[in-house]
């Protein structure tokens, strides 16, 4: 649980400082589906079936992850956190499980779906692509900031 927090309030703050372009957005989304094509070396047919269900898990993914949490976060935004009453701090935990419980859900629909169009080893290979993107897209980040 620790882990999504910290991941999320880590992807949040990117969102916030970056607020990157739609077009960078779209550029990076051709890159990961570019490289996740590569390294599952999908069929046409594969392709035709896996990419609209991929396409829907991922809009699905970052609408909880970035609108639900930023709705969450501006709550406490700032000094707004030592405000809180316990009573509000309890509801926003429990608004944020609500969104980890859906995350979980939509993940496995996800995983269940890909598994009947491209089996359970490339399902294996996707989630190790897309770790080895994100690391990619992060150290590429990183460099840049530090220019």
């Amino acid at each position: 649980m620790k882990k999504y927090i910290t991941l999320l309030v880590v992807l949040f703050s990117m969102v916030s400082i970056a607020q990157p372009s739609k077009e960078k957005i779209e550029k990076v989304k051709a890159l990961k589906v570019a490289y996740i094509t590569k390294e599952l070396s999908l069929t046409t047919a594969e392709a035709e079936k896996f990419w609209p269900i991929y396409n829907t898990y991922d809009e699905k993914q970052f609408e909880l992850r970035h609108n639900k949490m930023k709705t969450i976060m501006k709550k406490y935004k700032g000094d707004g956190l030592d405000k809180l009453s316990d009573k509000e701090a309890s509801t926003i935990l429990s608004d944020m499980e609500s969104i980890d419980e859906e995350l979980v859900a939509l993940k496995k629909k996800f995983t269940r779906e890909a598994k009947e169009i491209i089996g359970a080893k490339k399902v294996l290979q996707l989630k190790k692509a897309e770790e080895e993107f994100t690391r990619t897209l992060f150290k590429q980040y990183k460099g840049k900031d530090k220019k």
